[in-house]
């Protein structure tokens, strides 16, 4: 199924991009990249060994995540604190203002972008990002806000209201995690990293190194496995995660989260209610330092992941596809690999899965949606060149 979050439109995009493509648009001015502000208006041929078709669209800086609206524009997130609204018709890109102020550094800075179950009522938007606190101290956030869209192409958030934050704010710049999505119940889930800070992903006094379950409002479900404990315990759906950077739903409703081992170990996991996934006690890398870690088979008290590479893929984004533009591929998802520069796509049996295909990609990716005609969309990270929206399209 498609995010719940992230409304689809099967017939308005295709016509953007076809006017887009005769608008003559300028090329954006960046000089890490040539991509062009307008998609082409037939799809280019495949490069050997992808089945796809790319097509640069639009460059940003630092892409970090996007999600698109009703009418087919596109909300992007750059990690240094701006919020885009690109027009893909116009070939287009104009900041939101609004924005809280985010603690841009290392991983740090502003994060995910999705849209309320409800949005084409209410207007409501969900962001998180990293928080500045007191001294070197910082922690991610989910704040939402209203979308207030102008005529002349822009718009602010209003009312913004920070609805969660990571406890405690710890010093570091690294593991945030704050990938954010909705279930179609309309409940709000987030993944709350450990903040290079190892223990905490097993003390439930603190929600680092959790998958959290809340509320629209930021409120605790009276049916969360630890409810009853109070405080933030209340938030904690699952335990022992490391670095969550990608969260979705497939068609059967179960949550799926990839998340960043240590040297070796990355992981693809199936969230269960109350499940410990074992983290640090556990996992099929080691420390960077060289240490070993125990494998999960030495504990099988933990969780396991459904998939672990190592060499590592350092995923980033994660999407189930549920589109009819790739019909093979409905059903599977698809990771974006930063250190490996790649597209993941993953095949499912049930609740068991496996790595399928790896396409190189020549970037570190890290982000993957899917669009209302069904294409996939691409953010290239920015970190070393690139920072492209790409459009992958059945080659011709």
């Amino acid at each position: 199924m498609p995010h719940p979050h992230r409304p689809l439109l099967v017939a308005v995009l295709p016509a953007l991009l076809s006017a887009a493509a005769c608008s003559g648009a300028a090329a954006p001015q960046d000089a890490t990249t040539s991509a062009s502000a307008s998609a082409s208006a037939s799809a280019p041929a495949a490069e050997a060994g992808r089945p796809f078709a790319v097509t640069p669209v639009h460059a940003f800086t630092e892409p970090w995540a996007m999600t698109f609206l009703p009418d087919g524009r596109l909300l992007v997130t750059e990690k240094r604190g701006q919020l885009q609204l690109y027009d893909l018709r116009a070939g287009k890109a104009t900041e939101i203002a609004g924005v809280p102020a985010v603690a841009y550094g290392g991983q740090g800075g502003l994060g995910d972008v999705v849209l309320h179950p409800d949005f084409a009522n209410n207007k409501v938007v969900y962001l998180s990002y990293a928080e500045p606190g007191d001294g070197d101290r910082r922690g991610a956030a989910v704040a939402r806000a209203t979308l207030a869209l102008n005529a002349a192409g822009g718009g602010a958030l209003q009312d913004l209201k920070v609805i969660w934050r990571q406890a405690p704010k710890v010093s570091g710049q690294g593991h945030y995690g704050h990938r954010i999505a909705f279930d179609r119940a309309g409940k709000l889930w987030i993944s709350s990293s450990e903040r290079q800070k190892f223990d905490p992903a097993q003390d439930m006094t603190s929600n680092l190194g959790k998958i959290v379950r809340l509320n629209d409002d930021g409120s605790v479900p009276a049916d969360n496995p630890f409810a009853a404990r109070g405080g933030v315990a209340s938030q904690i759906w699952s335990l022992g995660h490391r670095n969550v950077l990608g969260i979705a739903f497939d068609a059967q409703g179960r949550l799926w989260a990839q998340e960043m081992g240590p040297r070796g170990g990355d992981e693809l996991n199936l969230i269960e209610r109350g499940a410990n996934y074992g983290w640090p006690i556990v996992s099929n890398g080691d420390h960077y330092d060289g240490r070993d870690i125990p494998d999960h088979a030495t504990g099988p008290q933990f969780a396991a992941p459904k998939v672990s590479w190592n060499p590592v893929i350092s995923p980033a984004g994660l999407m189930i596809y549920s589109g009819s533009l790739f019909p093979d591929w409905k059903g599977n998802a698809f990771i974006g690999g930063l250190s490996s520069r790649s597209l993941v796509r993953i095949e499912f049996d049930g609740s068991n899965a496996k790595e399928a295909a790896r396409y190189d990609m020549g970037q570190r990716i890290r982000e993957v949606e899917q669009g209302p005609d069904g294409a996939l969309w691409l953010l290239e990270d920015g970190k070393d060149g690139g920072g492209r929206l790409l459009r992958l399209t059945p080659a011709a």
